[in-house]
């Protein structure tokens, strides 16, 4: 469990977050990140046999973590009230480029140990700005944004579902039952460049975001999301890990919930 509280000024961030193996797994792929101070949250769910989606993963946190850090002069920027179409492209560029690190960063120590080729991640990023967030996304890990009863998925899965839904290949009951509901078509590490997804938003006081592993997100319905958010980060991590165990706990599951005040 991690827990921090941003104070300033302005908006704040509080969160938590928890990260459990499941009923089926015997090892935890998945790895977190939270840091209200720094505004930076992130969710990676590994993959590769002999615990190289676990290096994977913590790798991807950790590199992002630091690109992020080391640039956040742009995120500032944005965060003190500089929004001009250069400021925002660069704050965007510096969370983009942290998803590309730890792409390279994977892929080169899969090359280095036979045992850990074709490792890789996914990862979702959602890092604010003051009153604005910055996503990132590759893989089938999800960021949500809960506003009032509302809720927005500010991610798209890289699923081959995913993509015969938007193609129109397939209904939506079609893809829940379909055998290729866990097929990623992109990942941090399994090449030395990877395609990044990019989101930019205004934040309002009382928003709620949830960043999830696949091992969550299968088991839930949109609909139920509100009522746990309304637990407060630290009831609503472990409430969404109960749910998840509860439910089958096929897979590693993880839940970072974040609220603005």
């Amino acid at each position: 469990m991690a827990t921090a509280t941003a104070e300033g000024d302005e908006l704040q961030y509080h969160s938590a977050g928890l990260t459990d193996v499941g009923q089926r797994r015997k090892s935890n792929q998945d790895a977190f990140f939270v840091d209200d101070d720094l505004g930076l949250y992130v969710v990676a769910d590994g993959m590769g046999g002999h615990a190289a989606g676990e290096i994977a993963s913590q790798e991807a946190v950790d590199t992002v973590h630091g690109m992020v850090s080391r640039g956040h002069d742009a995120l500032d920027r944005v965060a003190q009230g500089d929004t001009s179409e250069d400021s925002l492209r660069k704050a965007i560029r510096i969370v983009e480029s942290a998803v590309q690190a730890a792409t390279y960063m994977v892929f080169g120590l899969a090359q280095h140990d036979p045992e850990q080729q074709g490792m890789g991640t996914t990862v979702s990023v959602l890092a604010m700005c003051g009153d604005y967030g910055i996503t990132a996304q590759v893989g089938d890990s999800r960021i949500y944004l809960i506003r009032g009863h509302a809720v927005e998925p500010l991610t798209e899965d890289h699923t081959l579902v995913a993509w015969q839904l938007k193609q129109g290949i397939i209904t939506e009951a079609e893809a829940a039952r379909s055998p290729h509901r866990n097929v990623i078509t992109r990942a941090v590490g399994s090449r030395e460049y990877v395609q990044v997804d990019t989101g930019f938003f205004e934040v309002q006081p009382s928003d709620a975001f949830m960043l999830c592993s696949d091992g969550l997100h299968g088991y839930l319905q949109d609909g139920e999301i509100p009522d746990v958010i309304d637990m407060g980060p630290k009831g609503a991590a472990e409430r969404f890990i109960h749910m998840a165990n509860s439910r089958g706990g096929r897979d590693n599951i993880t839940a970072v919930v974040v609220n603005v005040r």
